[in-house]
Parts: C-alpha cells; structure tokens; sequence
C-alpha cells in the first residue's frame, strides 16, 4: 500500500513539474501590425459580401469598401499562366458562364468571363441582375492595387501547384505586409507559407485548432504557445461545439484574434458579439453593421432582404 502510495505521489509529481515547465515556457502572441489599426470588433465582407454582390469581384469588394467594413475576405487560386486570381472554386461553373478548372485557364481567358453571370438574390435563381455588367474575375495585384489600405483576410484555396512563392512576392512588391492576414484549409500550404514569408500574418491551421481545443477542454489552455496570429473558425463542426467562453478567454490570453465564419443571421451576430469574440466573417456586413449600431453607408439592391 505504501508503496503504491508512493508511486501514485511521483507520478504526480512528475506530471505538476511537466505543468510547470510547459507553463513557464508558454507564451502569448506578439502583436502584429496588422491588428494595430483595426477597431476592437472586425466587420468581414465574406468573399466581399457574397450574399450581396458577386463574389470575389471587385465591385464586391468596392461596395463593401463603401458600406464600411473593417476588412475584405477573398480566396485565391493562380492561373495556367502563373497569375494569381480572385475567386472561390478551383471550377469557373458555379460563378462564371466559363468551365473547367481555373489553373488550366490563362489570365487572358479568365478575363473574359463574366464574374456576375450566376449570382442570384438569395441564390434562389429567380433573377440574375449582374449578368453582362463587366464584371470579371479580378487579379489578386488588381485588388490589392485597388484597396492598398483595406486590411484583407486571404484563403489559399490552391495547393498544388503551390502558389506560396508567388503570393509571398506579389505581397511584398504591392508593400502589403500589414494589410493581409493569409489563411488555408490546407495545412502543409499555410505552414509552408510561413517559413517563406515570416513576416506575414497569419491564421491558424485545422491542426493547431484541434490542439488548442484539445488543450482548452483539458483545462490546459494556458499551457499553448501560438504559431499564428488569429482563430478563424466556426462556431461548431458538425455537431461538436467549438466555440466557448473557455475558448475565448484562452484565446484573447494568448493575444489571438478571434472570428467566426460564417455568419449570417442578425441573432445570431448579436449573440456572438456579446460573448466576446473579435470579429465576424459575413455574407451579409450590411446586418452585422446594423446589429453593432453602425451606419450603413450605402443603398442596397432593392431584392435584397433585410
């Protein structure tokens, strides 16, 4: 029995110095400059107001400009002939009147297309408003030369080919190391993005989300150094729910932003931004500006709905 005892009392031992030491070594995130302007909560036109406007184009992203949001999302894929290009699928049919894959396409063809042929108020398929307007899918360098000073959230929806290299450039030709804050679902493509581009913002991967859940679940929170800048995640997954108030104080502990995708529901905004969070990713800004009591500062389309 005493024996056992003892064995029992090392164990813990040895497990409340491992504590110890990781606690001790733990550390909070330095500030990035991309945060430093930014207000206390994030205002982000999902795809450029995806529910809005044709998405990932720029009269999207210039209408949410003059709506006034906080920040811009866009997801980026490259062309055959190397150009990086604005838009959400690796496929043109959803959003263009083009098909086929977008990296088997030259910059030149993708400017053809038309960018606004499939957008639909509700995406109900009632109307097409936008078709044969001009709009056409954007060069990522066209958007950056268009918004130099509006912070962006970029998603790195290609992986192979990998497009890291010429983002990491493009970014630092356009001088747009404080503006951007790039993100993947493809975890290999993000932390390959950082070794190439260090200085460059970013979100965390599914991977270290997973772990600091894990972590926060454990009461072990504190015990997290982050490798990134920001939480960009949803609420729940499936039925496992992601999001809690443990969650949120670990995460502004560890100096992480924090914001939810995708949210679109005006309670559901209103809920969110009373737990704590530090933004919300939308397909409708013109709601969570209502819901925060901003202005809106542009007429929508009459057959959009409140």
């Amino acid at each position: 029995m005493a024996r056992a005892f003892k064995v029992i009392a090392g164990l813990v031992l040895i497990l409340l110095s491992l504590y110890l030491i990781f606690w001790w070594r733990a550390r909070p995130r330095a500030a990035h400059p991309f945060f430093e302007n930014l207000s206390h909560f994030l205002v982000i036109a999902h795809q450029g107001g995806d529910f809005l406007w044709p998405s990932n184009t720029l009269f999207a992203f210039q209408k949410s400009v003059e709506l006034g949001v906080d920040m811009l999302e866009l997801d980026v894929h490259a062309s055959k002939d190397g150009a990086l290009v604005v838009i959400h699928d690796e496929t043109l049919e959803r959003t263009t009147n083009g098909s086929g894959l977008v990296k088997d396409k030259a910059l030149a063809e993708l400017k053809l297309l038309d960018a606004g042929y499939n957008w639909s108020p509700e995406r109900k398929g009632e109307s097409f408003p936008y078709r044969d307007q001009g709009i056409s899918i954007p060069s990522l360098k066209e958007v950056f030369e268009s918004f130099p000073e509006k912070p962006m959230s970029i998603e790195i929806k290609q992986a192979e080919p990998s497009i890291n290299e010429s983002l990491c450039e493009l970014i630092r030709e356009s001088k747009m190391q404080t503006k951007v804050l790039i993100n993947s679902f493809h975890v290999k493509a993000l932390e390959d993005f950082r070794q190439l581009c260090p200085e460059i913002a970013t979100a965390t991967t599914s991977k270290e989300v997973r772990t600091f859940f894990i972590l926060n679940t454990l009461y072990l929170g504190r015990l997290y150094t982050p490798p990134a800048d920001a939480f960009q995640i949803p609420e729940s997954q499936g039925n496992l729910k992601i999001l809690n108030l443990r969650f949120i104080t670990n995460a502004k502990r560890k100096n992480l932003n924090l914001q939810i995708w995708t949210i679109n529901e005006s309670s559901e905004m209103a809920r969110l931004s009373k737990m704590g969070v530090d933004g919300i990713i939308t397909d409708r800004p013109d709601r969570l500006k209502r819901v925060l009591g901003q202005e809106v500062g542009l007429e929508l389309p009459e057959d959009v709905p409140e």
